[in-house]
């Protein structure tokens, strides 16, 4: 009978599933290939920070590369099984065709002949099954399980990267929600504040002590708002030239009265406590403090609440040469040239005449905001206050004092301000040399300043002293700057 298991001979032969054979031959991706690819793309993964997208490309690249393991490996095991059923078939066919006479005799020496009679095809088939020749399963496995082990490990390092990004978006998350709930509690608790307080409807509580501001922000709106305001006004007087206003005053005339009225006493009264301690010094009252300093300027500021409203008196000394007190009292009282130099104001008119030298006067003042809108009702007297004494100085006085008119009542659109304020002035005059003409060089002109002003409403301390500590040195300078201007080529009035 003849041998079952030549073809293994005849696979010997052509050397494939020799160890020659797995190190001389390679597959579609062989096994050196693939360790090495897959020990480079291990590496590679480990790296620290690389991206879930490197990752998935990674991927991409382990599948296809596995998918044609897969087919090859599949080839094999078909040609495997095709190669079993021919092997089996061909046993079967040799054992019912091939008797003992056909089987060769054998020689005296015990050799057996070969088969003449041409069985011997049947004996041995003509070849393998196609796909058998040339695969090489040991590699194919190898690399077959390198690619799943790296299919394995880039997962893994995927999932990894999306619990860290699952991780980092959860602290997003928790940030978000905090902050929403950090903006919604103050929501909250701004419009509890409107509902609980609405009682103090009005300008008081737009400003009051239940502001959302604090005392930073208000002073930094208002400061904000306050430079807007200078660069508007100079940029006004560059532009124009304003017109001289002839003045209402002769040169003569000295005021020496009040006028009779219905506030003459209350005037008088006044005007003698001005004098008395106003122009006191303040150099050893401890009680001032001294908060400006410009060359001969300077600004005082007594601290005083009533509550929690800055009542703040203030009190500034100034020296100016050229101009007489009678001039600076002429143009800070007369209402014909108030918009010169007053840029604080949105309007203003005369309300009663009292007298040639007193008069009520109504003024809104611009909104600084979040500041509400001010307005102030008071009357203005211009008064000569000089003495007989001998070396005494030439003494004017302008005194501002809030009053009541039924003319005009109080708002909701503004808050009322009360205000005693004074500005008295001084002349002093150092006698020419031989005999000549006294000339505006010979003129010296002491300011005194005090402003008593109740602001009408709640506002910050800290804020409204420190606008007040800003505006009053720069009202002053604003102020004589504009009346030297004004009497420069005129003739001086005492």
């Amino acid at each position: 009978m003849a041998c079952l298991g030549c073809w293994t001979c005849r696979k010997a032969e052509s050397g494939y599933g020799s160890e020659a054979n797995l190190r001389r031959h390679g597959s579609m991706l062989s096994v050196t290939s693939a360790t090495s690819s897959f020990s480079a793309t291990s590496t590679s993964s480990l790296k620290k920070g690389r991206s879930l997208r490197e990752k998935l490309l990674e991927l991409e690249t382990f599948r296809d590369i596995l998918c044609r393991q897969v087919d090859s490996l599949q080839k094999y095991f078909n040609a495997c099984a095709g190669s079993n059923d021919y092997l089996h078939r061909d046993a079967a066919e040799l054992e019912e065709d091939v008797d003992d006479d056909d089987l060769p005799t054998p020689r005296p020496n015990g050799e057996v002949p070969p088969n003449s009679n041409g069985s011997k095809d049947k004996v041995f088939p003509p070849h393998l099954p196609k796909g058998m020749n040339g695969l090489d399963f040991k590699g194919e496995a190898i690399t077959f399980k390198a690619t799943t082990a790296g299919i394995l490990s880039t997962l893994s390092h995927c999932i990894d990267l999306m619990v860290k990004c699952e991780e980092g978006w959860q602290k997003r998350l928790e940030k978000e929600q905090d902050r929403r709930r950090r903006l919604e509690d103050a929501y909250r608790y701004a419009m509890d504040k409107l509902t609980t307080k609405a009682y103090m409807a009005g300008p008081d509580f737009e400003e009051g002590p239940n502001s959302i501001m604090n005392d930073e922000e208000f002073y930094d709106a208002v400061e904000a708002a306050l430079d807007r305001q200078d660069k508007i006004e100079e940029q006004i007087h560059v532009e124009r030239t304003r017109s001289i206003v002839p003045t209402s005053i002769a040169s003569t005339e000295t005021y020496a009265s009040v006028g009779n009225h219905r506030f003459s006493q209350q005037l008088e009264e006044l005007i003698q406590k001005h004098m008395e301690y106003s122009l006191q010094d303040v150099g050893g009252d401890a009680n001032w403090q001294l908060i400006v300093e410009e060359g001969d300027m300077k600004v005082y500021r007594r601290e005083v609440e009533d509550n929690g409203v800055v009542l703040d008196p203030l009190k500034a000394t100034h020296t100016v040469k050229g101009v007489t007190g009678h001039e600076l009292c002429h143009y800070f009282w007369d209402v014909g040239v108030k918009n010169d130099w007053e840029t604080t104001l949105e309007s203003f008119r005369v309300v009663e005449t009292l007298a040639d030298n007193t008069v009520i006067i109504y003024q809104t003042h611009k909104r600084i905001w979040p500041s509400t809108q001010r307005d102030a009702l008071y009357l203005s007297c211009l008064k000569n206050v000089s003495t007989a004494k001998e070396n005494y100085p030439d003494t004017w006085i302008v005194c501002n004092l809030s009053v009541d008119h039924a003319d005009v009542p109080v708002t909701g659109k503004c808050v009322r301000v009360k205000i005693n304020i004074a500005m008295i002035c001084q002349t002093f005059v150092s006698p020419p040399e031989n005999g000549q003409d006294i000339m505006r060089d010979n003129i010296l002109c002491k300011i005194t300043y005090v402003a008593n002003v109740n602001p009408g409403g709640w506002a910050p301390a800290a804020a409204l002293r420190a606008v007040a500590k800003r505006e009053y040195p720069k009202f002053l300078k604003r102020f004589t700057t504009y009346v030297k201007e004004r009497t420069s080529n005129k003739g001086i009035m005492f």
